[in-house]
């Protein structure tokens, strides 16, 4: 009887897990409703239109670089490899918060083709469904800051291979939602 009890605990997903793929759930709904709505809007005829910055590409190559470093962490975390899963969360971190300053720098360089929030046409979704992300993000390097301290503390020794899984996911998810943006932003221009 126990035996069934444990087998069935196994095959249920973590309280954690379910709660993220819930959010992704809704964070996909959000953004297919944006990406939509930026469709639809497109056909009006006060519609401007904007040039991608070269940053961009390299920010993009900065988020999937950090997507590796993440899944590698995680890979060395559920190894018990704990300063490679340290440097690889740092570097993880780095990566990250160097994606955030290059899409400032990108989307400063949009505003100065005088691509801004004010006036109609790209700018007004532009700047939500980028910022929305941006957002998102952020999130996730103060997740990853907080995993860092939680790394490096001498009092922790829990070996609990959960949130270092959310965390994954969660990053690979932002990755693949900016490559996603980039491709449809690329597409209507």
């Amino acid at each position: 009887m126990s035996t069934n009890i444990a087998m069935e605990q196994r095959k249920r997903i973590h309280p954690s897990k379910f709660t993220l793929w819930v959010a992704i759930g809704s964070m996909i709904m959000m953004f297919a409703g944006l990406t939509s709505a930026y469709v639809v809007k497109r056909s009006m005829p006060s519609w401007t239109t904007f040039e991608m910055p070269h940053i961009f590409w390299y920010s993009t190559a900065v988020m999937v670089i950090s997507s590796l470093t993440m899944f590698m962490a995680l890979r060395a975390f559920k190894q018990r490899e704990r300063v490679k899963y340290r440097s690889l969360l740092t570097l993880t971190a780095i990566l990250g918060v160097a994606f955030i300053i290059m899409q400032v720098i990108g989307f400063s360089q949009i505003w100065a083709t005088g691509i801004t929030f004010a006036g109609s046409g790209a700018g007004q979704f532009l700047y939500i469904i980028a910022g929305l992300h941006g957002i998102h993000v952020l999130g996730g390097v103060i997740a990853l800051i907080i995993m860092f301290f939680k790394a490096f503390s001498t009092r922790m020794r829990n070996y609990n291979a959960v949130p270092v899984e959310v965390m994954s996911t969660y990053w690979h998810f932002v990755d693949f939602l900016w490559l996603y943006l980039l491709v449809f932003f690329m597409l209507m221009q």
